[in-house]
C-alpha cells in the first residue's frame, strides 16, 4: 500500500528500521538499552503486522459486530454487562472468537500455536 504516496511503504520503512535494531543496535548493546531495543523491535513488529493484517480484519470485526447487533466494542461490552447475552453466552464467545484471534495475530502471533 503505497498510493498515494511512493516506495517505501510504512511498512517496508518500519522492517527497514526494525532490521537495522536487531542487526546493528542490538547486538552492540547490553542491559537496559538491549532491553529498551527488544521492546522497539517488538512494538514495530506488531504494527507492521497491523498494517498487513488491519483491513481483512476490520472487515471481519464488522461482520462480527453487525452479527452480534451491536455497533461498536463497546456497545459489546455494555451489552454483556446488562445481561443481555447471558441466555446464549457460549454462542456469542464462538461468534466473538475469530475477533480474537486477530488480536492474538498482530500482538503476538506466536500464541496462537
Amino acid at each position: 500500500m503505497t498510493a498515494p504516496h511512493d516506495r517505501p511503504s510504512a511498512s517496508e520503512l518500519l522492517e527497514s528500521v526494525r532490521e537495522w535494531l536487531e542487526r546493528d543496535v542490538l547486538t552492540s548493546v547490553e542491559g537496559r538499552l538491549q532491553f529498551h531495543t527488544r521492546v522497539a523491535i517488538n512494538a514495530m513488529n506488531i504494527v507492521i503486522r497491523e498494517l498487513e493484517l488491519g483491513a481483512d480484519q476490520e472487515v471481519t470485526h464488522a461482520e462480527v459486530m453487525k452479527a452480534l447487533a451491536v455497533a461498536n466494542d463497546r456497545e459489546l461490552a455494555d451489552a454483556i454487562r446488562a445481561g443481555d447475552f447471558d441466555a446464549n453466552l457460549t454462542d456469542v464467545l464462538q461468534a466473538l472468537k475469530p475477533v480474537v484471534e486477530d488480536k492474538v495475530r498482530v500482538a503476538n502471533p506466536g500464541y496462537l500455536r
